[in-house]
């Protein structure tokens, strides 16, 4: 099975209300546990790569060509849509160049009126490829490849505008951040996703920065209207913990244990059984 835009199973996770997993990868080991766990799970996937990541693993075809021969060798048969997260106005076309079959433009730095033209040009011509897109209304709070938001709340009138460009999916700001969420932090603002839902009639959101936010809140927003929730930083921490743990214990010295596939063969299994864990919690589990 070849890897699908992500239009179909957006749709199908709006009408079913459940979220599909849109997991970021970094690496083949990433990859591999991410394909591992939604096979396992018999869940839709989005495997996500942001610009920086991409770079760090050898540019935009190197990771088309990553995810499709992981995909076809691991016997994958879920659906499986690769998407450049973040994406630059640049960044988003070499990637529908390259193979991606979904990308977000992220134009929310910009003026408003600057955001919406250029959203539609890369709708445009992203659909004309078969490849579908995410944009992004108010910033995400926390730091996304060096570039930092405060997050603010997105404004529904502007979202609509930007849903009516004919956006696949929209990337809404509602209280959500990338990375840790701070012990103080408010928690995300339900007035403004149902405002929000309600001025886009429909049209599936993103929930960027899913990574730490209690699962009650998780399933509040996936019954408003959330149909995809981005999680980076909870695999990577899962990762790193069993990683150290493996290594304080000596467990690296001992016998071959110094082998890359030995030594990270603990920090993937965590990897597995964290997205099991939220493939549960997003509601994605058996509906492939």
């Amino acid at each position: 099975m070849v890897m699908v835009s992500a239009t179909e199973m957006m749709i199908k996770a709006h009408e079913g209300h459940y979220a599909i997993p849109a997991f970021n990868t970094n690496n083949l080991e990433w990859t591999k546990c991410i394909l591992t766990a939604v096979q396992k799970m018999n869940s839709p996937v989005i495997i996500q790569a942001s610009e920086g990541a991409a770079k760090y693993m050898g540019g935009y075809k190197n990771v088309v060509d990553l995810v499709r021969n992981l995909h076809d060798s691991m016997g994958i048969t879920v659906p499986v849509a690769l998407h450049l997260d973040h994406g630059t106005y640049e960044g988003a076309k070499a990637c529908i160049e390259a193979g991606f079959t979904s990308v977000m433009f992220d134009g929310s730095h910009f003026d408003f009126d600057e955001n919406v033209a250029k959203s539609k040009e890369i709708i445009e011509y992203a659909h004309s490829k078969g490849v579908s897109v995410e944009c992004e209304v108010g910033g995400i709070g926390g730091t996304e490849d060096g570039v930092t938001s405060n997050g603010e709340l997105a404004d529904p009138e502007e979202c609509a505008k930007i849903a009516g460009l004919g956006v696949d999916f929209l990337a809404a700001g509602i209280g959500n951040i990338h990375g840790k969420y701070p012990a103080n932090w408010a928690g995300l603002n339900f007035d403004r996703l149902n405002e929000i839902n309600e001025a886009v009639n429909g049209k599936p959101l993103v929930l960027h920065g899913g990574s730490g936010i209690p699962f009650d809140q998780v399933s509040k927003a996936i019954s408003m209207g959330v149909s995809k929730i981005n999680v980076n930083t909870e695999l990577q921490l899962v990762f790193a913990a069993a990683t150290r743990k493996f290594i304080e214990e000596g467990k690296d010295l001992e016998g071959k244990n110094y082998d890359p596939r030995k030594l990270l063969k603990p920090g993937c299994d965590a990897i597995i059984d964290k997205a099991c864990e939220l493939i549960k919690a997003f509601g994605s589990d058996n509906k492939a």
